[in-house]
């Protein structure tokens, strides 16, 4: 119901770029042009100044901007007012998950979710911890789901569970018939490595400076980009690693794998990140107090 130009509007004066706005949006740039172009014409004045691939926003499209806001925001509570008294929930929902929870606790949780409501539609958005925290900062999606702390006093972080993290090695390593190990043994091993950015490689980071190491104390022969990828190269006996004990079950299960308990014991916080000042859709909330179930579980 809310005038579509207004909201082709709103993420592009947010986002400031017709490209971003379009990916937002999931439409297409000349759509979205013509969108405001539409809205320049019935107001009769430029919302935007262009110049050199830029744009910014003019004296009348600051007061549109901050009218839209406030238009936007009574629409969507009048929106989830409406759903609520009707017992309806619809709608689509923008989330992003960091890679290991997206991989491997993900797909039962939504799967479950969209089970219990059908008619609202999730898009899925994977990046390492860094990339999903941007995304919520920059408003491309409603909900994040991260695996290492969050230090934004503009986000808000709710934890879901802690998660256990642990050396693997291959059967055949040296280290294979250990139950427990500490850091400053694995350090002299050749080390697979997870890439910057990564919410495991920075829990190992702080771990490692706990123990008065540093990053550069490792003997790193490999960085990838995803849990998948260290599993091989550490199963093919190319070194160690230290990943989640959830990301491992099946390979333990097929002996591909063998896991070390690190001593100290060391855990990381999955936990849910969302904008401080956003009005949360009826969706997000419902998803919110869903996925709280299935952490305590």
């Amino acid at each position: 119901m809310a005038d579509r130009r207004l909201q082709v509007f709103h993420s592009v004066a947010r986002l400031l770029s017709f490209t971003k706005a379009a990916d937002s949006l999931h439409m297409t740039q000349p759509a979205v042009t013509f969108q405001i172009h539409q809205l320049e014409e019935y107001f009769n004045t430029r919302l935007f100044d262009r110049t050199h691939n830029r744009i910014s926003l003019t004296a009348v499209g600051k007061c549109v901007y901050e009218y839209s806001e406030k238009i936007l925001r009574e629409y969507a509570e009048m929106e989830n007012t409406v759903k609520k008294m009707t017992g309806e929930m619809s709608g689509i929902l923008m989330i992003g998950a960091s890679t290991t929870i997206a991989e491997y606790l993900l797909p039962i949780l939504l799967g479950d979710f969209k089970t219990q409501y059908p008619d609202v539609h999730i898009r899925l958005s994977v990046s390492n911890t860094d990339g999903i925290v941007s995304k919520v900062e920059n408003n491309d999606i409603d909900l994040g789901l991260v695996e290492a702390p969050v230090r934004n006093k503009n986000l808000i972080v709710e934890l879901c569970r802690l998660d256990q993290l642990v050396a693997i090695v291959s059967p055949k390593h040296p280290l294979a018939t250990f139950e427990e190990v500490t850091i400053e043994k694995l350090v002299s091993y050749p080390y697979i490595s997870r890439e910057e950015g990564s919410g495991t490689r920075g829990v190992i980071s702080q771990y490692l400076k706990k123990r008065g190491l540093s990053w550069e104390d490792l003997n790193i022969v490999m960085e990838l980009g995803s849990p998948e990828a260290v599993k091989g190269a550490v199963a093919a006996n190319l070194g160690v690693s230290i990943l989640s004990r959830t990301a491992i079950q099946k390979d333990l299960q097929l002996g591909l794998l063998k896991a070390i308990n690190l001593s100290p014991l060391l855990e990381r916080p999955l936990s849910f990140v969302y904008k401080k000042q956003q009005f949360r859709l009826r969706a997000i909330e419902a998803l919110l107090h869903f996925s709280h179930h299935h952490c305590d579980s």
